[in-house]
């Protein structure tokens, strides 16, 4: 007899329907997880004391930093299912680049708005052409591309390889965000949580907030994906139906 292949955990989630199964198992314990840290971390930063610079404006720092991170790391997720699409041809790849994307463009937009709102009493303007707020702005922009793009394509299989190829392409932004404010004199301050430069009384309720609001983006990434699958075996279903029925009133 021939040796049994095991499959490895990957290639088990690459079925459609064992992600489906595993990812309504798990959802309702992400998202209540991510509802009781985000609430947790919420909490305690607005009970911190003002800063003795900023005052009370750096609370907004609880929700404009988490949403900062997330805007990226949800491209960096588009991108690597992008690769996963092109070169592995994994059947969730595209699944997962299609629903990361319009929550990246969500998590960018916050930050760009409590950046504005933060930035206001601090610099005394809503808005500033520097490096870190403009190229944050272009990824907003390569968010808004790829879901223009994807849906002006009819055909599904040309839009998927098309919208990776334009991800893939724009994941150059990502180190331009990340060290703007080291090339270029920017009004952005620099990163201070990595470095050390962050009052640990604000350190604390921040990284919870960031694990918190990590936690929906995966909830709402997952969420995402079943919709998908859902929708594209609907879609499936119907063509077959719209075959069989074509088949059906054929002359003989």
């Amino acid at each position: 007899m021939p040796p049994m292949q095991t499959q490895s955990i990957t290639q088990k989630l690459a079925n459609p329907t064992v992600f489906m199964n595993l990812s309504g198992a798990i959802l309702p314990w992400l998202s209540g997880a991510a509802a009781i840290m985000i609430a947790w971390g919420l909490l305690i930063g607005f009970q911190t004391p003002p800063d003795y610079q900023q005052g009370q404006t750096v609370k907004i720092m609880f929700i404009h930093v988490p949403a900062a991170w997330l805007s990226m790391m949800a491209y960096v997720i588009v991108a690597v299912s992008s690769f996963g699409l092109l070169v592995f041809r994994h059947p969730l790849a595209d699944v997962s680049a299609k629903a990361a994307a319009p929550i990246g463009a969500v998590f960018t937009l916050i930050a760009l708005a409590t950046g504005s709102l933060w930035g206001k009493p601090t610099w005394g303007t809503y808005w500033q052409w520097d490096a870190r707020m403009t190229s944050v702005l272009i990824l907003l922009f390569l968010y808004l591309g790829l879901m223009a793009l994807r849906s002006s394509i009819e055909d599904e299989t040309l839009a998927s390889k098309l919208t990776a190829v334009l991800a893939l392409t724009g994941i150059v932004i990502l180190p331009v965000i990340k060290f703007s404010v080291d090339w270029w004199n920017t009004l952005h301050q620099p990163a201070g949580v990595i470095k050390g430069g962050l009052d640990p009384v604000f350190l604390k309720p921040l990284l919870i907030s960031a694990v918190g609001f990590s936690l929906l983006f995966f909830a709402l990434h997952m969420k995402g994906m079943r919709n998908e699958v859902l929708r594209r075996r609907v879609k499936a279903r119907q063509l077959k139906e719209v075959d069989r029925a074509a088949r059906q009133g054929a002359p003989a």
